[in-house]
């Protein structure tokens, strides 16, 4: 039943991409899109639910690994993904320059495929099959990034499909060293299986280990917009479509973190063990590091929220690094939280933009006065990954301070404080400036825009984000935590 459901998942977008690119009018390719991304939902809550509640997982099979992290990623690219198919047809009909032809076959078709893949990096039972289906987004999320035709978004697009190719390469050359070393000469697939990896661990040379961990965090760090290598990250979030941006944000950076953490798992018993824990808080802070000054400094709405990603990407990987219950059950957390708040931010920019498209290029203020359901959403969204308490991810970064002081890295963690208290007081002002600001003179013609949809989905991740930060601190000692905590490979 859950390899049915794994297959459900991957094949129903595909059809419904494939059915999207078939000549057609625009109102029946966006009905075709809304069906596919329902079913896919749907299906893929689904089956995240039974692998969360089976006190049997994980349940390996041929290709799939239902084990606790694949149902955690699941529920949260279902509903990023879900959230970004729905909103792309309100973003396409406010958006100037689109056509009702073939761009918006083509644009309906790459989300379904790009959600697809992501859908099911979480379920490879196999180190290169999870990196194929991570180099497959490539291409179609390059694609929507520079949908727009416009020069800024051609380059962006570009950039990231240089660079994050470029790092998906050298984590490729990390799994034909691991492949050779661990190969017992019959050349099979299944040596890097996630759980023979780490069966076999254990024979492989230090040496060889080390240079394999090295190259495959190296390698997926550029996908996961770590920094030093997260060039294209600001770029691509601020230039492509709204849905689009929450997308690459809240889901595709994540589920990169898993097969960085499935990496961490497998090797768990070689010598690399303490290379893969440093290099994972060594990406962590200076992640932390490089996005907290851009944080403190004035720009556009959307460029804002891309290097607030590389913030909270920087503090998955530190809640990895440290390990234990307590770091755990921050980093799920987390995932869950700057998810939500990630996807509603980049969600409000769409009424926004479209009533003053000058917000694409200077910084966000005095917002009520454009649309407050908007401003509204901003808000919480801004609160939010600021960490401001009560909001979910002020409990799950004090979960990951207290994982790191518990594991004994006092140092790590005491910087790794400071850096998120800057970050903090970066994303308060921006939202102080974004709700209370006086509004720009040139903004007197700007028409106010009701946006009730929009005020029913803040509601609707109010509610979310307060029943997480409510679970927050009796997750440490839940069963899933236990079981994540565990290196379950």
């Amino acid at each position: 039943m859950t390899e049915a459901l794994a297959l459900a998942t991957l094949a129903i977008p595909l059809v419904g991409a494939l059915l999207c690119a078939l000549p057609a009018a625009v109102r029946t390719t966006v009905r075709i899109s809304t069906a596919a991304a329902l079913a896919t939902a749907a299906v893929a809550t689904v089956l995240g639910l039974r692998i969360l509640l089976d006190p049997a997982a994980p349940v390996p099979g041929a290709w799939c690994q239902a084990d606790a992290a694949a149902g955690v990623f699941l529920l949260v690219i279902a509903a990023i993904g879900l959230l970004s198919a729905l909103t792309l047809p309100v973003y396409l009909r406010a958006a100037d320059g689109h056509d009702a032809g073939r761009s918006h076959r083509v644009i309906h078709a790459s989300l379904l495929l790009f959600w697809g893949a992501l859908l099911v990096v979480p379920l490879a039972a196999n180190l290169a099959v999870a990196w194929l289906l991570v180099e497959s987004t490539t291409a179609a999320s390059a694609l929507l990034v520079a949908s727009s035709g416009r020069r800024r978004a051609l380059e962006a697009g570009w950039k990231y499909l240089i660079l994050t190719t470029f790092g998906l390469t050298i984590a490729l050359l990390g799994i034909v060293v691991l492949f050779a070393a661990l190969g017992d000469g019959d050349g099979s697939l299944h040596t890097l299986d996630w759980a023979a990896i780490h069966a076999g661990a254990h024979t492989l040379d230090p040496a060889t280990a080390t240079l394999a961990a090295v190259l495959l965090l190296g390698g997926l760090a550029a996908k996961a917009g770590w920094a030093p290598v997260h060039n294209w990250l600001p770029d691509a979030h601020s230039e492509a479509p709204p849905p689009v941006s929450a997308l690459l944000s809240a889901a595709l950076l994540p589920t990169v973190v898993l097969v960085a953490w499935r990496v961490q798992t497998a090797l768990a018993p070689t010598s690399a063990a303490g290379t893969v824990r440093t290099l994972l808080l060594a990406f962590g802070l200076v992640s932390l590091a490089v996005a907290v000054p851009f944080l403190w400094r004035p720009m556009a709405l959307k460029r804002l929220l891309a290097f607030s990603s590389l913030e909270h990407m920087g503090v998955l990987a530190l809640g990895i690094g440290f390990g234990g219950p307590l770091a755990i059950a921050g980093v799920i957390v987390h995932l869950a939280g700057h998810a939500l708040a990630k996807a509603l931010g980049f969600t409000a920019t769409i009424p926004l933009l479209a009533a003053d498209p000058a917000l694409a290029r200077r910084p966000a203020a005095g917002l009520p006065a454009t649309s407050p359901a908007a401003a509204s959403a901003v808000g919480l969204s801004l609160a939010t990954l600021g960490g401001m308490p009560p909001a979910p991810l002020f409990f799950s970064e004090l979960l990951i301070l207290a994982g790191g002081i518990a594991t004994g890295r006092l140092a790590v963690t005491i910087a790794a404080a400071v850096l998120l208290a800057l970050g903090f007081l970066g994303l308060a002002h921006a939202l102080i400036e974004a709700l209370a600001a006086e509004t720009p003179a040139r903004r007197g013609t700007v028409v106010r825009r009701r946006s009730p949809r929009l005020a029913a989905l803040t509601i609707g991740v109010a509610v979310a984000l307060a029943a997480l930060s409510a679970g927050a601190l009796a997750l440490p000692h839940a069963q899933l935590v236990t079981r994540l905590a565990a290196g379950l490979p």
